[in-house]
Order: C-alpha cells, then structure tokens, then sequence
C-alpha cells in the first residue's frame, strides 16, 4: 500500500491548500514542512489510514483541530481522485480523520502481490534525483567479537539484530557492508604470545596445536600474570612493541592467533546462516596518525595531562566541565577512540581508498552509547561525515537470566554462544519427537533433525528479535520454544498448515485482475493486515527497530488462524469463492515466508 499512501498524502496536499489556501506559507513561517501525518490506523474499527496532522496546524492556522478536521473532510469529498480510492472519511475525536479504502482498491492491490515475487515492495530509487544517494554504500557494523575469546551470549543480540537491519537494506536495493569489527589488537595479544612462548610456544607456529578453547583458557592464565606479575607485565608489553612495529615472529603468531579463533567464530556464523567480513581494529592501524594530524590541523586537539583530547560540546563531565575523549594517550598509544574516528574517515571516503559510504550504522550494546555520541560528534565537527550523510548508534539492552540480571551459567560464567544454540536445538528435538509419540507419527531421523534445527535456531533469533530492542529481556528456551504465543514455532506452523491446505487443493489457482471475491469480515481483515506489509518494512528501514516486523507477523498469524477457523476454504461450494480464498492463503505464506527471510529465518513445508 505504499502507492496509495503517497497518493493519499498528495490528495491531502491538494486539500490542505484548497481548504486552506494560505496554509503553506504560514506552515513555513514557522520553519516546518507541511506534513498531515498520515500513517497506518492504530486500531482497525479506525479504517486503514488515519490522519493526525490536524493538531500542528491548530496554531498557525488558529483553529481547531476539529474545525480543520472537517474541512479537510469536506475538500477530499469534493475530490474524484480520493473518492476512486476511498469510502467517506470521518472525523473522529477532537480532530483526527479515519480513511477506508474501498474493497475495489484492496482487491486491486492484492492482485498486483499475488504476481509479485517482492508482494510489492519496491526497490529504492534506480535512476534519478536520489539514485546516486541510494547508489552509496550502507554500512552495517555488528557482531565485534574479540580473537582469543569465545563468542558468548552478549554477541547475540548484535549479531542478530545487525543481521536483520542488513537483510532488510539489502532487500530494498541498497548496496550494502556488513563489517565485523573483531577485537583483534591491543595489549591482550602481549599477554597471550609470551604466555604461549612459555608453555606452548609450538601453538604460536603450528595451527594445529590448540582450538579457541585452548586459548580462551590461555588468555585467562596470561592476564591473571599480567595483572600479578610485574615481569610478565614488562615483558608483554615488549611484545607489543615488536607486534606493533612489525617483527616478524611476533606477527607470525598473532596472526596464527586470529585464523585460530575466525574458525570459530565462523562456525557459529554459519550455524546462524549469516554473511560478514572482517575489518578488525588492525585493518584501521596505517590511518590512526592521520586522525592526528587532521584533528590537530582543525585546532580541535587538546593536550590535558599529556593526552591529546577533543573536548565535547554540550557534554559535561565531572565539576560540569566539558567532557575529554582522549585521541592520543600521554604515552603516545592509541585507544578505541582513535580506531572509532580511522573507522569513520575510512567508511565515509575521507580517505580516498575508503568506502565512499552514505550511512553507517552502528549495531552495539546500550552501554556504548555515550562513547559513540561522543565519537560522531567529533567526526561530524571535523567535517568527516558528509552533506546528508548519516551515523547512527543502534542501541539494545542485556540478555536476562530468570532472576532479571545477566545470563549467566550455573557456575556463574557468561554462557558461551556455541552452548547456547546446542541447547536450543536439542530441546527443539525433545519437543518434536513428543509431540511425534502424541500424534502417532513415524519421521526419519533426517527429517527429526532437520526440523530441530530449524526450530531451534529460529526460536533464538525470533525471541531476540520480537524483543524492543532498546529493553533488556530475559532469556526463556520453554517460552520461545513455544507453539503459542509471538514466538517462531507458532509462525512456522502456520506457514507449515497454509503449506497443508495448499496441498489437499484440486482447483488452479488461476487469477485475472477482476477474480478475487472477498466477502467475509475475516477476509476483509486478513487481506488489509497483507497489504500493510510494505509499510511495515519501510518502518524497519527507517528506525531500525526489527520487533515491528515480527509484531506484523504475528499479527498476520492470528489474523490467518481466525480466517480459516471461521470461514470454509477447501469446503467453499463456489469456485470462485475457493479460488479467491486459496489465493488469499497463498498471499499470507508468501507474506510470512518473505517476512521470516529478512529475519533471518528459514521456513519449512512439515514440521
């Protein structure tokens, strides 16, 4: 319906100036665009649309809401264009107007998704006005583990979330890089390599030698050394010398260290069906002297205690002084500051073998933001980020335990990601082979354990995902493994039964433009509940918020479920009626499957 909404805001253009005919400049003495606000109705006895732009025209028209309201009304009824399209709008409470499309119009738009593999979402634009706009890289950043440590479950919620945002980009035309930036620099690398040269010093030359669960141990014991032992201490930053200034050796075994850990880290992407490449923080070391230099030549540096620091505007700190980020440390090291702004210049093109990017988001948790606020305020004050160009922080909140605090194991250790997903799946596997026993069912093995899989995996990403992103939740295997409820069981069943009735179907689902004939409530509300989808992912696009989508979901499912538990599909005596309702079946499935994709999540046939 994303045609018909911007019909709908031009028609209400016209009536605003009709209505109103000095509106427009009185709109733009006070600085804003005339805009009415037209979005999907929160409620449907409220129609399909509703308008709410009424209450910011009140003040510089200097009437009410209600008076401009119904002389909106009155316009768009005078109007052929609107009344194709619409039944009479009606002005509801103190000012808002309620638009229904007509049957005809629905009717229309269903037809066009039915031969429509994209069920009429468009591409962003291909050729003019903002075609070079959309025609620049996007950037999406997530997931960040660290070399030498597990991926635990404080990744998932990054690694899904950004997954998602990037399916949706990528699904909308946009050229999109989805960028890992691994934590694979710093002091720990000291630690490790002169712990290894010391009590396994063939893992720093032969691959073969540990797996990542050997060097997360190993890490564990250097930097126990490294914060006991004052030799030790000295002697990993001595390493990190000849790291960062090249020595052979030193990198030979950083670099055994990083393959070592991107096989695991690997594994679990593929588990999770999820595309990324690497731009650790070492991709970004050549630029971090020019971050320097270019701070300094815009006189934004500041030396504080012998660190090179940019002072924040409007950002207090302690004693309400303006807060430091520190660029350069007194002893002349750089930090995830200096690597955050390298990042920026790189992305945006600023160096000229960079990315040339339009929008660069940031998937990372909640408690990152004040660092990123500060770090785009000074890329965009150094005039890094480019005319329309756009840096967003996508924030979320921790994975709960049942008791509300962090997600932890029993023995109080943070649970490993790979753990995670093994439970998931076995759990799935217990619940399908009851539910087999229940029903007297005989599957082989390769379907039990496909099916698991499937389920299992899905329940995770779904549960992260249904959740508003800026909340914390807690994380709950009997609840998102459920076949009721938002959870992706229940999704995956439904496509699963629409998969079913489309089987036991002997009619061709043949359709001319004129063929579809809905006549019931629930068609009527099934079928506008379809149509929104295009909305929806347009919503997602622009806020990043992915819970919308699995909120439309699973609203489609319940919306679907209510359809054929009330109205005849295969037992419809009229062909016509059957045929039309079969398509309106086909539609949901195509509609979920399509929305489960861009979630990360496959479907199935059987389950």
């Amino acid at each position: 319906m994303l045609e018909i909404a911007q019909e709908l805001k031009n028609l209400l253009l016209v009536a605003t100036e009709q209505a109103f005919p000095d509106v427009v400049n009185l709109v733009k003495a006070y600085g804003k665009p005339l805009d009415l606000h037209l979005t999907i109705a929160s409620k449907p006895e409220f129609g399909d649309f509703q308008v709410n732009g009424t209450f910011t025209l009140a003040k510089p028209l200097g009437k009410s809401p209600h008076q401009i309201a119904t002389a909106l009304v009155n316009a768009l009824e005078g109007n052929s264009a609107f009344s194709k399209l619409c039944e009479k709008p009606v002005v509801a409470g103190p000012g808002f107007i309620n638009i229904t499309l007509k049957g005809e119009c629905l009717q229309k738009e269903a037809y066009k998704a039915l031969l429509d593999s994209r069920l009429g979402i468009p591409k962003v634009s291909e050729g003019g006005g903002e075609s070079q706009i959309h025609s620049l890289p996007v950037i999406v950043d997530f997931s960040s583990p660290n070399i030498a440590k597990d991926m635990h479950v404080g990744h998932l919620r990054s690694t899904l979330i950004g997954d998602c945002l990037a399916r949706i980009l990528e699904f909308r035309g946009y050229k999109v890089l989805r960028l890992n930036h691994v934590g694979d620099w710093g002091t720990q690398f000291g630690m490790l390599i002169t712990h290894l040269k010391e009590v396994a010093p063939a893992a720093l030359t032969n691959p073969d030698v540990v797996d990542l669960g050997d060097l997360v141990t190993f890490y564990r014991e250097a930097k126990s050394r490294f914060d006991n032992d004052p030799i030790f201490q000295r002697a990993s930053r001595e390493e990190v010398v000849k790291l960062q200034s090249g020595e052979l050796a030193a990198r030979q075994a950083w670099q055994l260290l990083c393959d070592q850990s991107r096989k695991e880290f690997q594994t679990i992407y593929d588990r999770l069906n999820i595309r990324l490449t690497e731009r650790g923080e070492s991709f970004y070391n050549p630029y971090l002297e020019d971050v320097i230099t270019a701070l300094d030549n815009l006189n934004l540096l500041v030396t504080d205690a012998g660190a090179r620091c940019v002072f924040l505007e409007g950002i207090k700190g302690k004693n309400d002084t303006a807060l430091p980020v520190i660029i350069q440390k007194s002893d002349g090291g750089f930090n995830y500051s200096t690597t955050d702004l390298a990042a920026i210049r790189y992305r945006f093109g600023v160096i000229p073998e960079g990315y040339g990017a339009n929008r660069v988001i940031y998937v990372t948790d909640a408690g990152q933001a004040n660092h990123f606020a500060g770090i785009f305020q000074i890329a965009r004050r150094a005039g890094w980020v480019p005319a329309g160009g756009r840096l967003e922080h996508v924030p979320f909140g921790l994975v709960q335990g049942p008791d509300g605090k962090k997600l932890k194991t029993r023995a109080g250790d943070t649970v490993r990601l790979k753990d995670l997903l093994d439970e998931a799946v076995e759990r799935a596997a217990i619940d399908l082979r009851k539910r087999l026993l229940d029903e007297g069912r005989q599957e082989s093995e390769t379907f039990i354990e496909k099916v698991a899989f499937t389920i299992g995996i899905a329940a995770v990403k779904y549960a992260d995902l249904s959740q508003n992103r800026i909340t914390n939740y807690q994380f709950n295997f009997d609840r998102m493994l459920s076949l009721n409820g938002n959870t992706a069981p229940y999704l995956l069943y439904v496509v699963v039964r629409i998969a079913g009735i489309l089987r036991k179907n002997d009619v061709s689902i043949n359709l001319t433009s004129n063929a579809l004939c809905f006549t019931e409530p629930q068609e009527w509300a099934l079928l506008r509940q379809i149509l929104k989808f295009d909305l929806i992912i347009i919503e997602v696009e622009q806020e990043l918020l992915p819970n919308r989508l699995c909120m439309y979901l699973f609203e489609l499912s319940q919306l679907f479920n209510r359809f054929y538990d009330q109205v005849p599909v295969l037992k419809a005596t009229e062909t016509e009626i059957r045929i039309s309702r079969l398509a309106l079946c086909r539609l949901t499935a195509d509609t979920l499957k399509l929305g489960l994709n861009l979630l990360g999540i496959p479907t199935l046939e059987r389950m």
